[in-house]
């Protein structure tokens, strides 16, 4: 839902004057505002927020996923970003479907991002496409699935 509120924001403004086929959906929700960026334009919506002088989310915080099955799009990869020099958060969001959970690594942009992009793909099975080094994180090599879906077996694999 979108409100005037959403509408006044100048992220928003400036990411829909960058590119609006950018932004899919945006919400407001308790003083957070999420933007849903179509996974293609994730890379450079990305690079946009944290090179663009006037915005500058130069810090990810963190990239979650959450399992929405059996909703399709069954993922959504969640990216918390902050601009220190505004003073400002921002949370971008992309929707996955279980057919095909893959994303572009940000790794690039904010090197943090490979220990959570490695969590995520351990734990959900979510690729992120051109990640430095994508393996498993927490779980050993040989560990059958993705122990945080939804799907998996609460005594895993048999």
């Amino acid at each position: 839902m979108e409100s005037q509120q959403v509408d006044k924001n100048p992220v928003v403004h400036k990411l829909r004057e960058w590119n609006a086929a950018a932004v899919a959906e945006v919400t407001e929700f308790r003083g957070e505002t999420t933007v849903v960026v179509p996974r293609q334009h994730l890379l450079a919506a990305a690079e946009f927020l944290a090179m663009e002088p006037s915005l500058r989310f130069s810090y990810l915080s963190d990239i979650t996923c959450v399992d929405r099955f059996p909703l399709e799009p069954r993922f959504e990869v969640n990216y918390h970003l902050l601009s220190m020099d505004r003073r400002d958060k921002l949370r971008l969001k992309v929707k996955l479907p279980s057919s095909d959970p893959v994303v572009h690594s940000v790794t690039p942009l904010w090197p943090g991002a490979n220990w959570h992009e490695r969590e995520n793909f351990d734990l959900f099975g979510v690729r992120f496409e051109g990640h430095p080094d994508l393996r498993r994180i927490l779980m050993p090599d040989d560990w059958e699935g993705h122990p945080l879906r939804k799907d998996y077996p609460t005594e895993g694999y048999r």
